[in-house]
C-alpha cells in the first residue's frame, strides 16, 4: 500500500506525456503533413500485387524477377546506387555462420491419383500442381516420377509409425513438415516421396480453414533426398478415411525441381546523406523479399512498403518540401535472415556503417487476416532509445487513427483512399525471434533494429496469404511509422537529445512499473536479478542516446543518478551484484569471427559444427522459460557475452527477460560454445 501514491503520480506523468503526443513527436509538423500527405497505401499495393505473382525461393528465376522490379521502381522514383548485389551460393561457401545454399528452382510438379478403369491405370483427380498453386510443392524438393500406393504414417516421425507398414518405394501421408520425416521416411525406410497436411503455426485460428494448404520445407542438407507435395487438411482427411477403409489409394508424381550452384541476389539503393560529418553513417530499412507465392503479407508487405518509404522521401526531398537526410538511408531486399548475414558479413563496410535499422516483416494484414500490428523492441543485452522513438509515432498514428474512425475527424486520419477506416491499434512489445532484426542485433554487430510486424496472421505461409488480404491503409500507417522513424534517426543530432530523453524518460517509467509488478511474482535472488537487469537496461538506454550523437566522448556517471532516481520509486536501489563461486565466476569472451547467430536459416552452425549427438544433449536451446523459448535463451546468452559479464550474470540477465533457468544449462552452453570456436574464456 505504501506504493501507491507513488503509482499514482508516475501515471499522472504517463498520462501527461500521452495528451502531449496529439501533436506530432519529435519530427516538424511540417514533415508530418508531407509525410502523410505523400505516402500512398495504393502505390505499396501495386507493387505488391506484382511481387506477390511471384514463387519468391532463394536463388530462382521469380526471385531475380521481384529483385528486378524492385530495383527498377527503386531507379525510377530517383534512389541512388540502385542495384542487385550477387553473392555466390554452392553449398559449400560460408559468410560467417551461414553455410550457403544453393539456388532452388523448379519447373513441374503434378500429383495425380490413378485408378484402374476398364483394364487401364487412367489419371482420375489432380491433387497439387506447379503451375496452378507452386506452393503445393514444397521447397528443396528434388526431381522424381513414380506411380505408387500412398500410405499412412500419421507424424511419421517415430519407428513406432512405421511398425507393420510397408513404405518402401511408396508415398508416405504425413501431418508434419516434409523435412521433419524425410530422414526417417525416405533415409530409413526407403519411401519413394512425401504428402504433407502440415497445419499452420498454432494460433486461435488453428486449423480453422480446411481448405488451406500449408508452405512445406525439405531440408536443405539432408542426405535423404526426395520430393513433397503439400495438400490440405480437407483432402489429407479424405485420404485417411479412404486408406482407414481399406481403399487403395495409387499416385502419380511427377516433378522436375531441384538446387544447383545459385547466386543470393540482394537488392539495395539509397538515399545519400547530406552532412560531410555523418553522411558516412547509416540507417537501414530492411525486409525480407523471398517467400512463396502468393506471399503478400509474408512479406511482400514489407518489401513494397519500404519502397514506398524510400519513394515518398526521395520525391519530397527532390521538391524541396523536407530536407534531405544528414546520414545515408539505405534499403534492403534481400532473402530472410540467409541474406542479411551474407550482406553484412560480405560487405563488412556497409556494416560498420550502420547506426540503427527499420524492418519489417509482415505489416499489411487487414481485417481478414486477424493480424495485430506490434512495434517490437530489442533484447535486453541492445538496450536503444531508438524502440521509444518509433512508439511514440506509432502512438502517435493510433491516437489520429483512433479519433477518426471514432468521428469521423483527425488532422492526420493517415487512411488510404481504397483501405480501411479501423483504428491501428498498434502494440508496443518486447522483444521476439524470427525475422533479420535478430541478426542486425546478434552480438557480431549490435545494431539496434525496430521490427515491425503483423502477428497473429490467420493465412501466414499458405495460399490464402493473397494481396485480396493486404490492406492499403494499413501499408500507408506502417510505412509513416517506419519513414518517420528512420528519418528522424538518420536527421538526429544533439539538439534533439532531450526531446527524446523526454520519450525515453516516459517509456522507462512504464517499463519499471511492468517490473515491478512482475517482482512482486518473485523471491530473493530472481527478484533481485530482475531490478538489476532493469537497471542496467534503463541505463544502457540512455548511455545509446547520448553515444549516437557523441560517440564516445559521454561519461557513464554523467546519467547514471538521475536514471536510477527514475527507477527507484518502484524497485528501490539497485541489489548488489550477486555472490559468485565456481562455474558462474567463468568470464567470456566472443571471437570476431564468425560473425551472425548460430541458427541462421536452413543451417544451423552450432548442430553442424558440435554434431548433432552432442547437440542434443546440451539442455538450454530446448528449454522452455515462462517468457522465452530455448532458441532465445540461447541467442541471449551468446549476446551477453563480452568479455566482462560472469556466467552468473548472463544467467541472470536472460532469467530476468525470459523467466529463471537453472545456472548448469548456461554454463553448458558456453562450454559448447567455447568447444566449437565461437567464445573464448577469458583467463583471470
Amino acid at each position: 500500500m505504501k506504493n501507491r501514491p507513488i503509482i499514482v503520480g508516475v501515471f499522472a506523468v504517463v498520462c501527461a506525456f500521452s495528451a502531449q503526443a496529439q501533436k506530432p513527436p519529435l519530427l516538424p509538423e511540417a514533415t508530418v503533413a508531407a509525410l502523410e500527405q505523400e505516402l500512398s497505401g495504393e502505390t505499396a499495393k501495386r507493387n505488391l500485387e506484382f511481387v506477390s505473382r511471384q514463387h519468391r525461393t532463394r536463388g530462382s528465376r521469380p526471385f531475380r524477377i521481384a529483385a528486378d522490379h524492385i530495383v527498377t521502381q527503386a531507379k525510377a522514383y530517383g534512389l541512388s546506387d540502385a542495384q542487385v548485389l550477387e553473392f555466390p551460393a554452392d553449398g559449400k561457401i560460408f559468410y560467417g555462420t551461414q553455410r550457403s545454399r544453393p539456388g532452388w528452382d523448379a519447373e513441374f510438379a503434378d500429383l495425380w491419383e490413378v485408378q484402374e478403369i476398364e483394364g487401364k491405370w487412367q489419371r482420375t483427380t489432380r491433387y497439387a500442381s506447379w503451375d496452378a498453386m507452386p506452393i503445393s510443392l514444397a521447397q528443396d524438393s528434388e526431381s522424381g516420377e513414380v506411380t505408387a500406393d500412398l500410405v499412412d504414417v500419421g507424424d511419421g516421425n517415430a519407428d513406432a509409425d512405421y511398425a507393420g507398414k510397408d513404405v518402401r518405394g511408396k508415398l508416405v501421408l504425413t501431418a508434419l513438415q516434409p523435412g521433419a520425416i524425410a530422414e526417417m521416411a525416405v533415409g530409413k525406410y526407403g519411401a519413394a516421396g512425401i504428402v504433407s497436411y502440415a497445419q499452420n503455426q498454432r494460433t486461435a485460428w488453428w486449423g480453422e480453414d480446411e481448405n488451406l494448404v500449408r508452405w512445406g520445407h525439405l531440408e536443405t542438407f539432408s542426405k535423404a533426398k526426395t520430393f513433397a507435395f503439400m495438400v490440405s487438411l480437407k483432402q489429407a482427411r479424405q485420404f485417411r478415411e479412404r486408406l482407414a477403409r481399406g481403399e487403395r489409394i495409387r499416385l502419380e508424381a511427377v516433378v522436375r525441381a531441384g538446387a544447383k550452384p545459385g547466386v543470393y541476389s540482394i537488392g539495395t539503393a539509397t538515399i545519400p546523406g547530406s552532412d560531410p560529418q555523418l553522411r558516412e553513417q547509416e540507417i537501414v530499412f530492411s525486409c525480407h523479399l523471398d517467400h512463396p507465392r502468393p506471399g503478400a503479407n509474408d512479406n511482400a508487405s514489407g518489401c513494397v512498403t519500404i519502397l514506398e518509404v524510400a519513394r515518398t522521401l526521395a520525391k519530397l526531398i527532390r521538391e524541396g518540401r523536407i530536407p534531405p537526410p544528414k546520414r545515408t538511408i539505405r534499403f534492403v531486399w534481400p532473402p530472410e535472415i540467409e541474406g542479411t548475414v551474407v550482406l553484412l558479413n560480405a560487405r563488412p563496410a556497409i556494416a560498420a556503417r550502420i547506426k540503427a535499422a527499420v524492418h519489417m516483416d509482415m505489416v499489411g494484414g487487414g481485417p481478414e487476416t486477424k493480424a495485430v500490428f506490434h512495434v517490437t523492441r530489442g533484447p535486453m543485452s541492445l538496450p536503444s532509445f531508438i524502440f521509444d522513438v518509433a512508439d511514440a509515432f506509432a502512438e502517435f498514428v493510433n491516437e489520429q487513427s483512433y479519433q477518426f474512425a471514432a468521428t469521423g475527424q483527425a488532422k492526420y486520419p493517415f487512411v488510404a483512399p481504397e483501405g480501411g477506416k479501423e483504428p491501428l491499434r498498434a502494440m508496443l512489445s518486447p522483444f521476439s525471434m524470427g525475422s533479420d532484426h535478430e541478426v542486425y542485433m546478434d552480438s557480431s554487430w549490435r545494431i539496434p533494429s525496430v521490427y515491425l510486424n503483423d502477428w497473429p496472421d490467420r493465412y501466414i505461409h499458405t495460399d490464402k496469404d493473397s494481396a485480396a488480404m493486404i490492406d492499403p491503409t494499413k501499408l500507408k500507417r506502417a510505412a509513416f511509422i517506419g519513414a518517420a522513424t528512420g528519418y528522424f534517426l538518420a536527421n538526429m543530432t544533439g539538439e534533439e537529445v532531450n526531446a527524446v530523453r523526454s520519450i525515453v524518460e516516459a517509456g522507462t517509467l512504464r517499463r519499471a512499473r511492468e517490473a515491478f509488478l512482475h517482482k512482486s511474482g518473485l523471491e530473493g535472488a530472481e527478484g533481485e536479478s530482475l531490478v538489476r537487469a532493469a537497471y542496467h537496461y534503463e541505463f544502457g538506454q540512455m548511455y545509446a542516446l547520448f553515444q549516437y550523437v557523441n560517440g564516445s566522448r559521454i561519461a557513464p556517471g554523467e546519467i547514471a543518478f538521475e536514471n536510477n532516481v527514475k527507477l527507484m520509486p518502484f524497485l528501490g536501489s539497485p541489489p548488489s551484484p550477486p555472490r559468485l563461486s565456481g562455474d558462474g565466476s567463468l568470464v567470456f569472451e566472443r571471437k570476431l569471427e564468425p560473425k551472425g547467430p548460430l541458427s541462421v536459416f536452413g543451417y544451423d552452425y552450432f548442430e553442424d559444427k558440435c554434431g548433432m549427438q552432442e547437440a542434443c544433449r546440451i539442455q538450454l536451446p530446448t528449454y522452455a522459460g515462462e517468457r522465452g523459448s530455448g532458441g532465445m535463451y540461447a541467442y541471449e546468452v551468446l549476446n551477453f557475452v563480452d568479455g566482462k559479464r560472469t556466467a552468473q550474470e548472463i544467467r541472470d540477465a536472460v532469467a530476468a527477460e525470459f523467466g529463471p533457468i537453472p545456472l548448469v544449462f548456461v554454463v553448458e552452453y558456453l562450454r559448447a560454445l567455447e568447444k566449437i570456436g565461437v567464445i573464448k574464456e577469458v583467463k583471470k
